[in-house]
């Protein structure tokens, strides 16, 4: 459906919110799971409703949707499996995403027509793996986490069908995200989607004949989380990605915020669009990253940034030693309901009039602006709008708003001056 020679950008979808706001930002395709046979069990997920308005609303913008149809099913699963698949297909959606064998032949005698995609879980690490693959009917390959640049131009030098690779975002400590660790210690199946994420864990030793007394379990001195791997990041590899021959570029994280999927959706379309411009503007010359991309990502708050198996196995330098999650310097404050000179805006984190705030434009142009003031809808002022709210804003400058961009505040002070800069004319747009 999209005409560009550019690899597709795939993105998260965990609710209706999430797919208009990542849609709004660039994505080719999104991914997103329905309430059953998804390997996601507590994002918000899709009722089959859901499901109608999110492709409805996707294919009015030329834009695809793939359903995770993911999970390792047991026999109490498949009853409801052929009624399930059926209603995707009279629903229109683009693609199922599989790993389960059974799940994929199931499909296939019941939706023989619709496109079937692997899902990293089946875990395709060589060429004879994906030829297999490619031989049950599978039109699309997701390649595991654990491969380096050489193995995937290989894999895809040798099959037709197409391939897809994770370039960002959280990460598993097990392999292609089949883990036990869950289930061992909490009792909830990662493989049936209910993982508890105990690699984010802290822990401690305690010895058997000592009960109560519990000594650190350190790695090099630095820490005790001991499966914490830092996030993905391959937004400084497109070029190589890109060269590769690589079809899809997927990003991970049904189960974050809407400032996350929006805010990495945003980034990576506006590096995809680089890469594209720049090989368009002079063939064959190497593509340079600006470090912007990444200064953008930053902001966005992660556990640190690794390129995993990209060059080679990872080291101990790729573990996040600090805790689960790393500070941002920037959150969420808004998302804009309805544009205008006075814009609609949805709170997200509490807007006070006076307050410095940024509006993220869709072409990675981020414009400062001061709230002057705050009315509900019927233009009743406010002196402080709560989380959850519609309000209406009045800002300096005025800004061209579009439905589904986000406001966040800046911390710390960071975006003192920065108002005054843009009033001044010294951004080029708004």
């Amino acid at each position: 459906m999209n005409n560009k020679p550019c690899c597709e950008l795939l993105a998260p979808a965990g609710s209706l919110e999430k797919l208009r706001t990542v849609i709004h930002y660039g994505a080719d395709a999104v991914y997103l799971g329905g309430k059953e046979f998804s390997l996601r069990a507590h994002a918000t997920n899709f009722s089959e409703d859901d499901l109608q308005q999110a492709v409805n609303f996707a294919h009015a913008r030329q834009v695809r949707v793939f359903v995770t149809v993911n999970i390792f099913a047991h026999n109490r699963d498949l009853g409801r499996l052929p009624a399930y698949l059926q209603r995707l297909a009279e629903i229109e959606v683009d693609g199922l995403i599989i790993s389960d064998p059974g799940v994929l032949r199931v499909a296939r005698q019941v939706v023989p027509a619709m496109s079937i995609h692997l899902s990293t879980q089946a875990n395709v690490t060589n060429v004879e793996s994906a030829l297999f693959w490619q031989e049950q009917g599978v039109s699309r390959l997701n390649l595991a986490r654990e491969l380096t640049l050489a193995e995937i131009r290989q894999i895809k030098q040798a099959i037709s069908a197409k391939i897809e690779v994770f370039v960002h975002g959280a990460l598993c400590i097990s392999y292609s995200g089949r883990c036990l660790l869950s289930l061992y210690l909490t009792g909830r199946d990662a493989n049936q989607g209910n993982c508890a994420h105990p690699c984010r864990y802290d822990y401690r030793l305690q010895e058997e004949k000592r009960p109560g007394q519990f000594f650190p379990v350190e790695e090099n001195g630095r820490g005790t989380y001991i499966f914490n791997s830092k996030d993905l990041c391959l937004i400084n590899r497109l070029p190589e990605i890109f060269a590769a021959g690589v079809d899809s570029i997927k990003i991970e994280g049904r189960m974050k915020g809407i400032y996350y999927a929006g805010g990495i959706v945003r980034i990576y379309r506006a590096a995809l669009d680089h890469v594209q411009q720049c090989l368009e503007a002079s063939p064959g010359a190497p593509v340079v990253m600006p470090a912007h991309f990444m200064e953008e990502i930053v902001k966005l708050g992660t556990r640190g940034y690794t390129e995993n198996f990209f060059d080679g196995p990872p080291t101990e330098s790729d573990m996040c030693y600090s805790g689960a999650v790393v500070d941002q310097t920037y959150v969420p404050a808004g998302i804009v309901v309805t544009p205008g000179s006075r814009p609609l805006v949805e709170v997200r984190n509490r807007i006070r009039p006076g307050e410095q705030l940024e509006y993220m434009a869709d072409d990675l142009d981020n414009v400062p602006f001061e709230v002057l003031g705050v009315e509900t809808a019927d233009g009743r002022p406010l002196a402080q709008a709560n989380s959850g709210s519609q309000v209406l804003l009045t800002t300096i400058p005025e800004i061209s708003w579009q439905s589904y961009g986000l406001i966040r505040r800046i911390h710390n002070g960071a975006g003192r001056g920065m108002v005054e800069k843009t009033a001044e004319g010294s951004r080029g747009k708004s």
